[in-house]
């Protein structure tokens, strides 16, 4: 049986495609905590940060420790901003629309630094 260099190409595009959409969407579904937003014993905490001056803006958020935190990113964020850290508690997601949110609990009270995935971005969360 001969198959022809044509069928072959296709199909690998095929493969290829197939493979694209499915860690696409694998990538976004990768959230660091819970993902119901009903985490913990308390209130969840809804934070939405925005880009001003080439910066996260607010750069400082304050938040209680032992309750769920969710963050989102509004429209004004662009680039490698979209891609949130906070190496302290593990978050590492990458926040596509302003609907996408990281949820975590801090547990310890404490200064931490949150950025983007290249330090460009930078600010402070403080757990009280």
């Amino acid at each position: 049986m001969k198959i022809k260099k044509t069928t072959l190409y296709l199909f690998g595009i095929i493969i290829l495609a197939v493979a694209a959409g499915y860690f696409m969407i694998d990538g976004s579904a990768s959230d660091t905590g819970g993902g119901n937003g009903n985490i913990g014993n308390g209130e969840v905490q809804e934070v939405v940060i925005g880009m001003k001056n080439y910066n996260y803006y607010p750069n400082t958020i304050t938040v209680k420790a032992g309750q769920p935190v969710s963050i989102s990113l509004d429209e004004s964020v662009y680039g490698c901003f979209r891609s949130f850290t906070i190496r302290d508690f593990g978050v590492n997601k990458y926040l596509r629309t302003p609907q996408d949110t990281v949820e975590f609990t801090p547990t310890k009270k404490g200064t931490y630094r949150f950025a983007c995935s290249m330090g460009m971005g930078t600010g402070t969360l403080i757990v009280e």
